[in-house]
């Protein structure tokens, strides 16, 4: 029987989880289009809060206060669409882009130009963004062409 009493269950995050953490988000960001859903979120938030203003401004607005708040909740969704979903960026990247442009007319001049922009560029960088391809590595022992010694000259038959 020992005497030696339990290790006490340690509080809160280990030192090495710590410094871990940045590395693992990181490691996450890369997996995915995050700055495209970064912009477009920015976007639909411009669009969407240029329209809140006290009820008496919203009620003269109208519908375009309405449709306003509508794309910014759209382009705002598909930003969380195309961070957690990465494989359905195409169709978030091409409807963020159409919110985007229809915010010009529907809201404010889209937001005052920067939500269309952010919207427009969020989208297109979505659809452009294609996943880092894993490096291949060589396996031990295999000769690769340029391991190859080289074929001295003259030494062939003529």
């Amino acid at each position: 029987m020992t005497t030696d009493s339990p290790p006490e269950p340690t509080r809160g995050p280990t030192p090495d989880r710590l410094h871990r953490a940045p590395t693992a988000f990181r490691r996450w960001r890369r997996t995915r289009p995050f700055w495209a859903a970064v912009w477009t979120g920015l976007g639909g938030f411009v669009i969407f809060f240029l329209p809140m203003a006290p009820l008496g401004k919203i009620l003269q607005v109208g519908v375009g206060g309405i449709a306003g708040m509508a794309g910014g909740v759209l382009l705002m969704a598909m930003a969380l669409l195309i961070l957690l979903l990465p494989g359905q960026r195409h169709t978030a990247g091409v409807i963020a882009v159409i919110a985007g442009v229809a915010s010009f007319p529907l809201s404010n001049l889209g937001g005052l130009f920067m939500g269309m922009f952010l919207s427009v560029l969020g989208g297109s960088m979505a659809f452009a963004w294609l996943p880092e391809k894993p490096v291949k590595r060589r396996r031990p022992g295999r000769i690769t062409p340029s391991a190859e010694p080289p074929v001295p000259l003259g030494s062939g038959s003529a």
